[in-house]
């Protein structure tokens, strides 16, 4: 999951592509970069860590131009440590064109293959963005006649990346000298929204992961980006779009109403807020349907995506509600230091229990949901250690026991908790006297009943039905695979050794 952000501005966008990436932060902190055009040239700044800690105010002051793209990065498909993997990725030719990339693409080594085979282009690191780029490229060169580009070039080389490309993908990209082009795959699995602004009269263009990003800029939330659907913006602010695929169908991504997107987003229509409320009260059925003898004190959330779903189950039952764990927001990057290697690393370090909460009570927690289980055991012993007497573990989401393959990096159907255990067994593997999960249905109406034209959505994770079709068990054996392979981040990596800073001419390229 990763965070992107594309702007057509009237005057210097750096400070507004920082902000809203600042934004956005919660969607991927392992980097971050920002790229701005000035005329043809591209400035681009990029490194590993937080935003606060990737830019610093020379970089600031180098970003320059009326445009620019940007984006926060969650590792899935490449590697986490490698800095060349950090995006925005950039190509010379044609004209020069930068990319950022949101999800995750399924037939990325068929398209390595033809890049190499077929279209003559090099592939320099294991990211599906750089993939991606490279196919847009090729298809945008292959319209180009006389260096000029017309909106209907790009509307075509979007249809061809369509046809190509599966997965997962919401895309910003900037051609030099051109525009800003911004696009979602035929299923509208990740997000993306667009919104406008007024400057002395001039209409300034904002596209970004979450709608939080637009409101805390100023900026006004337009519409979604439909999916299948192409918006070119030029540098001097005139906007075409068109729906580039055949056969689209908005099928968002559950898990973002789940845990990913900010409770202040607005996404296809749906307020996160409002459908984490549905949430927890869907979840308060079904507790009165099924466990009409448990005997419950106290609710307590599990900070801090569950809060909403948490306190909307309390009023439903009628029940207190308590803020029983207080969570660390500045825990900084881990180091294993002499004497600690063998240590086991605690979620202690990042929420601690207020006893008196516990005490002599039944606590039923609420989580957003339950993945691995390790935080959850933690979580479920650190409420014993308070006192309480009985442990009940709530979670919004139904039971994880399919990995995602569209741009979450869920652990291997090994590493789910649930993958093979009924809920007696997942309570028992994590200390709890019950454990009560989410239906997929009563999910669905939670988010559904927002906004009633949405009747599909990407939940794989939980049902193992993959929407674009292509997805097996031997595709799923690959991955996992090759997951057993890679090679873990080093603890100890200091993250401001690993900055890239560019100012990429790009006045003179020729075509290919």
């Amino acid at each position: 999951m990763c965070g992107i952000l594309g702007v057509v501005g009237r005057t210097p966008v750096n400070q507004l592509l920082y902000d809203g990436l600042q934004l956005l932060q919660h969607r991927g902190q392992d980097a971050a970069g920002i790229v701005t055009a000035n005329g043809k040239t591209f400035h681009m700044h990029k490194g590993s860590g937080l935003v606060r800690d990737v830019f610093r105010t020379r970089n600031m002051r180098s970003l320059q131009g009326n445009a620019g793209i940007g984006h926060v990065r969650y590792p899935t498909a490449g590697s986490a440590s490698s800095l060349a993997e950090a995006q925005p990725f950039y190509v010379n030719s044609p004209f020069g064109i930068v990319l950022a990339h949101n999800g995750n693409l399924t037939n990325t080594d068929e398209l390595k293959s033809d890049m190499y085979r077929t279209d003559l282009r090099h592939i320099n690191t294991n990211s599906d963005s750089e993939v991606l780029l490279n196919v847009f490229a090729h298809e945008i060169a292959v319209r180009v006649e006389n260096a000029s580009l017309t909106p209907d070039a790009v509307f075509g080389a979007v249809e061809a990346v369509h046809r190509r490309v599966k997965g997962a993908y919401a895309v910003v990209a900037m051609i030099a000298g051109f525009g800003l082009v911004v696009f979602r795959d035929p299923n509208g699995i990740r997000p993306l929204v667009m919104g406008s602004n007024v400057v002395d009269g001039h209409t300034e263009y904002m596209f970004a992961s979450e709608s939080v990003a637009l409101d805390c800029s100023g900026f006004k939330l337009l519409r979604d980006v439909a999916p299948g659907e192409c918006v070119y913006v030029t540098f001097d602010g005139d906007m075409h779009s068109k729906v580039c695929a055949e056969n689209t169908k908005l099928a968002p991504c559950l898990f973002e109403y789940v845990y990913f997107a900010r409770p202040d987003s607005v996404i296809d229509g749906v307020s996160v807020y409002q459908s984490r409320l549905n949430m927890g009260e869907m979840l308060a059925e079904k507790i009165r349907r099924q466990f009409p003898d448990v005997t419950i004190d106290v609710v307590i959330p599990i900070p801090d995506s569950s809060r909403q779903s948490a306190l909307q189950l309390a009023n439903a039952l009628g029940l207190p509600y308590r803020e029983g764990f207080i969570k660390n927001r500045y825990i900084g990057r881990t180091f294993i230091m002499p004497g600690q290697a063998v240590r086991k690393k605690s979620v202690r370090q990042k929420l601690n229990p207020v006893a008196l909460e516990f005490a002599g009570r039944n606590v039923l927690l609420v989580d957003d949901s339950i993945v691995r289980g390790t935080t959850s055991k933690e979580i479920v012993q650190m409420a014993r250690d308070s006192g309480a007497k009985k442990v009940f573990f709530a979670s919004a989401a139904p039971a994880v026991r399919f990995p995602n393959v569209y741009g979450i990096d869920m652990p291997t159907r090994a590493e789910l908790l649930a993958t093979g255990r009924d809920d007696a067994q997942i309570a028992a593997e994590i200390g709890a006297d019950a454990v009560i999960y989410q239906e997929l249905d009563a999910l669905e109406q939670a988010v559904q009943s927002v906004n009633r034209e949405l009747d599909v959505f990407e939940a794989s994770c939980f049902s193992g039905c993959y929407i674009t079709g292509d997805i097996d068990a031997a595709y799923l054996d690959a991955i996992e695979a090759a997951r057993g392979k890679g090679k873990a981040q080093p603890e100890g990596d200091d993250p401001s050794s690993k900055l890239v800073d560019l100012n990429l001419n790009v006045a003179e390229q020729n075509l290919m």
